[in-house]
């Protein structure tokens, strides 16, 4: 048996999420086999001394401060992308051009061209791609995909979903970059949106048309001081938000299904409240990110004394994933999404295959946001683009 192979990785942002994504490329080999091993090499931020204790803390083998010198680097395999949005598009079609695959955090861009232009870049560069969006990585949200390609709920009627959160309720909260037109693209439409959007097209459908509004609560912050992240002390002077705050979408998906979106960062009391429920003729399932384990399955074919919502707690080795983990019961959470789409992507890449949801998913997930954002400049219903 021969060597098995490796993947060397160059990662962009050391934040929040590039946390998430160091962690995830570290413990990979301890629970899967995949046919690419990931290698830490080199972890990228401008600022030097963030970076510099990124590297140490997170187990990266050196460490960057532009990411044009990391996608230059012959030793690297592919370019993890966890930087601000507005940088997303540059960093992506760089990297492809360097012959270098690519993983990045959603949303992929600013709009629909920029999407395009990397699905345009890496697939001239014949590179592997994968859209961040990790939340078809959650085992029970992988059943309830098996659920509906198996016909368990018949012919689709309802999607409904609502990704709520409370993080910046207060007025006081500073200006930080999520905030920031011209840097995060959108606000909570970008932000929350997107996942249940891309959840939709995953398990019911492409959407065909969309009607929109959105509105911003707070329209001026404090500024952030030098030192401030998603959270912290500012400083006395203001500036303008230029993202929503909230947005609500309904949509026609191209199979008649109907479905209504709801994205707010202005939830009091929801922390992380990604929940969706589809409705069919035959069945109806129903999930809770807050109960990450759980999913909730009706069928119209059980008996009517007994008909009723059950709870399957998704922790059974024939359940998806699960058998990389723990015994049945042990249950897993959030992170392990994320460990569980970088075992995908490292095997794809290995066993020489499109990862999925690629660039192309990226692209109709964008379609659908852009449309979105038209409609509530509009006040009308707008098709998404195919």
């Amino acid at each position: 048996m021969g060597l098995q192979k490796t993947l060397n990785v160059g990662m962009v942002g050391c934040g929040f999420m590039g946390k998430a994504h160091s962690h995830a490329y570290t413990v990979v080999p301890l629970h899967f086999q995949p046919a690419a091993v990931p290698v830490k090499k080199a972890i990228c931020d401008q600022n030097k001394e963030a970076v510099e204790r990124a590297a140490a803390a997170y187990g990266w083998e050196s460490y960057e401060t532009d990411w044009r010198r990391l996608v230059e680097r012959k030793d690297i395999d592919l370019i993890d992308i966890c930087t601000p949005t507005d940088s997303h598009r540059d960093i992506a079609v760089a990297a492809a051009e360097h012959g270098k695959h690519v993983f990045c955090e959603k949303p992929l861009a600013m709009n629909l061209g920029e999407v395009k232009e990397m699905l345009d870049a890496a697939t001239k560069a014949g590179v592997k791609h994968l859209a961040g969006f990790n939340y078809r990585r959650v085992p029970a949200v992988a059943l309830a995909k098996r659920l509906t390609e198996e016909g368990r709920l018949g012919r689709i009627y309802h999607w409904r979903a609502v990704y709520l959160q409370d993080w910046i309720v207060d007025p006081e909260f500073p200006l930080v970059w999520r905030l920031q037109g011209n840097i995060a693209g959108s606000g909570a439409l970008g932000d929350l949106g997107a996942h249940i959007i891309d959840l939709a097209q995953f398990l019911v459908g492409e959407i065909d048309c969309v009607s929109a509004v959105a509105e911003t609560f707070i329209k001026e912050r404090p500024l952030p001081t030098a030192s401030v992240g998603l959270s912290g002390a500012s400083g006395q002077e203001r500036g303008e938000v230029t993202v929503d705050d909230a947005v609500l979408i309904i949509a026609r998906f191209k199979n008649g299904a109907l479905g209504s979106f709801e994205a707010t960062r202005f939830a009091t009391g929801r922390k992380n409240f990604n929940c969706f429920e589809i409705n069919g003729s035959k069945g109806s399932i129903a999930f809770n990110l807050e109960k990450f384990s759980e999913l909730e399955f009706l069928s119209q074919e059980d008996d009517a004394d007994w008909r009723g919502f059950r709870t399957i707690l998704v922790s059974e080795p024939t359940h998806p994933y699960i058998s990389a983990w723990w015994p049945p019961g042990h249950v897993i959470g959030w992170q392990e999404a994320h460990t569980n789409e970088v075992y995908d992507l490292c095997d794809c890449i290995g066993r020489d295959v499109m990862p999925s949801p690629s660039f192309a998913d990226g692209v109709r997930n964008q379609a659908v946001l852009d449309s979105a954002a038209r409609s509530i400049e509009t006040a009308q219903w707008e098709k998404v683009p195919d």
